[in-house]
């Protein structure tokens, strides 16, 4: 970053520790000003005469900056090592800056220029059946294996297994937190971090000591939404943050998918309410790549490398060629195991198959990769 970047980043962070300040406030003062360093400096008479502010807002805003130490904030994330990128520097995401409301500054960890790459969001909630964990890994890997970035909030759920489906594969990620980079929320995803850290990039509009407040989530979700050519939707409540998102999608006019799951689970509601309200419907990952229509992205234009990954991930997909390969009543047996765990006693009272028959069709659909078995004998269709 050139000298006179970093002096306009410094005043577009102390800017965005100004509580009275939002985006849209922010926005309409540089606009008016020109500069960050003349927004930063103007007297309460020069804020108060903007439409929208008035004398009071003004004043506030002159006594919330009274209370900033500028060079000292800046030195702590010049020392923290983290980077900065504003509205106007080229680096900053394209795509963000087409929303209602993009932030400013977002502080960052990583190469920033993965948002400038054709990204998707993968979302979900926090609390998530099996099925909803394989589907974001799955999802996930598969768009590494395309090229494209997902973006997604580091959460703990369906977030978290998005991030590490693509880093498995080798892909690129990127993190959108509710926080300031100096801290790991939830906690236990210290090692993603530090992953996506270095294959992707971890950003926040948050500075540096901002607690994960509820609050603040919301804010993130637009961000995670804006950066991305569209959102998916993998499994989520009736009240998940998830949706929160794909409302934002919306708004600002990108694709929204949602993935079907049981009628039964609590954590596919959100989801079948999204695909009522005309979300579209994807099964498998090729869905997604045909409705945004990117024709450049077929599996001839991966690397050597990713042609094996995806190989692998593809085959493992659907399961169909698997399934063409059964007997008879493994085929049976198989109707009556979901993609969610079932007990053996549960397999057994729902297909009406005597427990001896049911323990080796258990045993040869698991040799043929179609169903796998869990702790406490449960079993789950692949």
């Amino acid at each position: 970053m050139l000298q006179h970047q970093i002096l306009k980043a410094k005043y577009y962070h102390g800017l965005n520790l100004i509580p009275s300040l939002g985006p849209v406030k922010t926005r309409k003062l540089i606009q008016h000003f020109g500069l960050p360093e003349r927004v930063w400096k103007a007297m309460p008479d020069e804020l108060a005469e903007i439409e929208g502010f008035g004398r009071a807002l003004a004043e506030r805003i002159v006594q919330e900056r009274s209370k900033i130490d500028l060079d000292k904030t800046w030195d702590d994330i010049v020392k923290k090592g983290y980077s900065c990128v504003t509205w106007e520097d080229a680096d900053y995401p394209l795509l963000l800056q087409e929303i209602y409301d993009p932030p400013p500054i977002l502080y960052f960890c990583g190469d920033i220029k993965v948002t400038n790459s054709y990204c998707l969001a993968i979302v979900g909630s926090r609390r998530h059946s099996l099925y909803g964990k394989e589907i974001a890994y799955k999802f996930a890997s598969k768009l590494s294996n395309y090229g494209l970035p997902v973006v997604s909030g580091m959460a703990r759920g369906i977030d978290t297994w998005a991030h590490k489906g693509v880093l498995d594969a080798g892909g690129k990620t990127v993190a959108v937190l509710g926080c300031g980079l100096d801290i790991c929320y939830p906690p236990e995803n210290r090692a993603v971090k530090e992953k996506i850290q270095v294959s992707g990039v971890v950003i926040s509009e948050f500075p540096p000591g901002s607690q994960p407040l509820s609050q603040n989530f919301p804010r993130r979700n637009r961000i995670i939404s804006g950066l991305s050519q569209g959102t998916i939707v993998v499994e989520a409540g009736e009240k998940s943050g998830a949706l929160i998102t794909a409302d934002f999608a919306l708004e600002q006019g990108r694709e929204v998918f949602a993935v079907p799951g049981s009628i039964a689970s609590p954590y596919s509601r959100g989801c079948h309410k999204l695909l009522k309200e005309g979300a579209k419907l994807v099964e498998k990952v090729e869905d997604i790549l045909e409705e945004i229509s990117l024709p450049s992205l077929t599996k001839d234009s991966f690397s050597p490398v990713q042609k094996d990954d995806a190989k692998r991930i593809l085959s493992s997909g659907s399961g169909l060629e698997k399934q063409q390969q059964l007997e008879p009543d493994e085929r049976t047996l198989l109707e009556f195991i979901p993609y969610e765990p079932l007990t053996l006693e549960d397999i057994v009272c729902l297909s009406k198959i005597p427990l001896s028959l049911v323990n080796a069709l258990l045993l040869e659909l698991e040799l043929k990769g179609v169903i796998r078995q869990l702790p406490g004998k449960y079993f789950v269709r692949n």
